[in-house]
């Protein structure tokens, strides 16, 4: 599957990462390796927000190598931060559930992360590829965003079923698997409560709403997407932390990467969550919600042409 099929690229999306702190660093030709070039690759990817346990070893084996001369020329060097890049953000991206009818896909999230955004973005990719997708309004603390999702679910032309203010979202996720099962809808998106990690009484409550959707379905949820706010950089795995005890998250949506010089901090959270990076927010366009590309993804930081 292309990186993306209109709208922005991954590549494009992580200009502002490539050029604030990695640009200088792209090689050319025969240029040489240098001890002053290694300091500069391992402070450009510390500021870009990688994590400290994967530089440490990558910089480690790259110094190993210049030191018996094996490493000479900055492509190489680059052509090994690649691969080793590739690797750390191997994983299974694909959505789980498919054929279960209806799959559920819960949206979990703090506010301000892009959440609501993504349940309706979510919602057209899987109708333009042929589903029947239907949208849940279940963030009723907020009628804000019951309305926010409504006015998406009419743009991206797909059915909604929303809550009422201060209403019960666990009762609402419910009613919506029931209605999709009988309307024959292929899958439920269910945009939860923007709730804050540190408010447990509201984690209390995500985890009400997927104990529910498993009585409403056998096995459901099938995927417990967290959106992560890329520009908060490494800040954003406390958040996960809490959201991935309390709701046994499967995946996780890095947005906001077209808005970030720390596009690295996606490698930090793969690394301390130890789940794949399912969907990349890179736009603010209904259709700037792409799968994740480990490939693009790396390229778009360190590019092969320099």
């Amino acid at each position: 599957m292309p990186a993306s099929a209109a709208g922005v690229t991954i590549e494009s999306a992580l200009a502002k990462t490539r050029g604030g702190f990695l640009g200088r660093l792209f090689g050319r030709g025969d240029e040489k390796v240098t001890g002053d070039w290694l300091d500069s690759l391992e402070e450009g990817l510390l500021r870009a927000d990688l994590s400290v346990s994967l530089v440490d070893p990558l910089m480690a084996q790259l110094r190993d190598l210049f030191a018996t001369g094996e490493l000479k020329t900055v492509p190489k060097a680059l052509a090994a931060v690649r691969e080793t890049l590739v690797a750390a953000l191997a994983g299974d991206v694909r959505l789980r559930g498919d054929g279960k009818t209806p799959r559920v896909i819960l949206v979990v999230g703090v506010n301000g992360s892009g959440k609501t955004t993504t349940a309706a973005k979510l919602a057209k990719r899987l109708k333009d590829s042929g589903e029947r997708p239907l949208l849940v309004a279940a963030d009723t603390f907020r009628a804000a965003a019951i309305q926010q999702l409504e006015r998406w679910a009419e743009r991206v032309d797909v059915p909604i079923v929303s809550g009422k203010p201060d209403g019960d979202p666990a009762a609402v996720v419910f009613d919506a698997v029931s209605a999709a099962t009988a309307r024959g809808n292929t899958t439920v998106i269910a945009d939860t409560a923007g709730r804050l990690h540190t408010k447990g009484q509201l984690m209390e409550e995500l985890g009400k709403i997927v104990r529910v959707t498993a009585r409403a379905r056998e096995g459901a949820p099938d995927e417990v997407l967290l959106v992560l706010d890329g520009t908060a950089g490494q800040n954003a795995i406390q958040q996960a932390r809490q959201f991935t005890a309390t709701a046994a998250v499967t995946g996780l949506v890095v947005t906001k990467l077209d808005g970030t010089a720390k596009g690295g901090a996606v490698f930090a959270i793969v690394q301390e969550l130890k789940l794949p990076v399912k969907l990349l927010g890179v736009g603010e366009k209904a259709e700037d919600l792409v799968p994740m590309d480990p490939t693009a993804f790396v390229n778009g930081l360190l590019p092969a042409s320099g």
